[in-house]
């Protein structure tokens, strides 16, 4: 199955059914199911943005398998659409690139170690 890392706090986030776009510089054409992975790496910023929201950010983890729904080419009115929304899991900045909505979230609590890698990676399902 596909699989993206994603450093905290997103994927907890995503996890959790609070970031609905993935923001990255490349088009993806796939549309389907993918793990997010919860890396190493943390996002002390945006970490601090979120700490009212009292979640667990577990590293080095599958947290969760959604679906890509849509890539959306961010423009100027997708961006007033986000920093419109106000939230503290989008903040409030220009972004450029795109924006993979995600859907259909399914959470999973499995503290399996796995190391993870850049860009979309394969891992084998568990039987």
């Amino acid at each position: 199955m596909r699989v993206i890392t994603l450093k905290q706090p997103w994927a907890s986030l995503v996890a959790e059914g609070l970031k609905e776009y993935e923001f990255r510089n490349m088009k993806y054409s796939y549309r389907g199911k993918i793990l997010i992975h919860a890396g190493k790496g943390v996002d002390k910023e945006a970490m601090e943005r979120v700490k009212k929201l009292n979640l667990n950010y577990p590293k080095s983890q599958i947290v969760a398998e959604v679906e890509i729904v849509d890539c959306i080419k961010i423009d100027k009115e997708f961006n007033k659409f986000i920093n419109d929304l106000k939230s503290p899991v989008y903040g409030s900045k220009n972004r450029t690139g795109y924006a993979w909505k995600l859907a259909n979230v399914k959470k999973i609590n499995d503290n399996t170690i796995i190391s993870g890698k850049q860009g979309i990676w394969y891992i084998n399902e568990k039987d």
